[in-house]
């Protein structure tokens, strides 16, 4: 069963750091693309940042670029989300999303992407 399962949210305060890691399992992704979102109380899931399949592309929503820096570790079928400087908007469920396609190099659309994690709690108080 192919499962990606996303963890190292919890409480920090505004300023703080977390580091959220996307473990893969069931198959390898060192070939595809890997993204992560994120979804507020009663807003839409919105684009954080996605890498390539060799991390020779990453891209990130404006929002959070210079604060977030996405990785990834291949031997470790594992995804990163460094996250600095963290503020009050950045509380949300944070999902981590692979896409299926061979050498996918990432995208900003949730439809590219065909494999979703359950979800980590973030929450930045201020």
């Amino acid at each position: 069963q192919v499962q990606l399962v996303e963890s190292g949210g919890g409480l920090v305060q505004a300023g703080g750091s977390l580091r959220l890691s996307c473990a893969a399992s069931g198959r390898t992704f060192s070939r595809n693309a890997m993204g992560w979102f994120r979804q507020a109380p009663g807003k839409e899931r919105e684009f954080v940042a996605a890498i390539g399949w060799n991390s020779d592309l990453t891209y990130y929503t404006d929002s959070v670029k210079g604060r977030f820096t996405i990785s990834r570790d291949n031997t470790k079928n594992t995804v990163y989300l460094q996250m600095n400087s963290l503020k009050p908007e950045d509380t949300a469920v944070y999902y981590c999303a692979a896409d299926s396609r061979w050498l996918s190099k990432g995208a900003s659309t949730s439809s590219e992407y065909d494999i979703w994690g359950q979800g980590t709690q973030v929450t930045v108080s201020s």
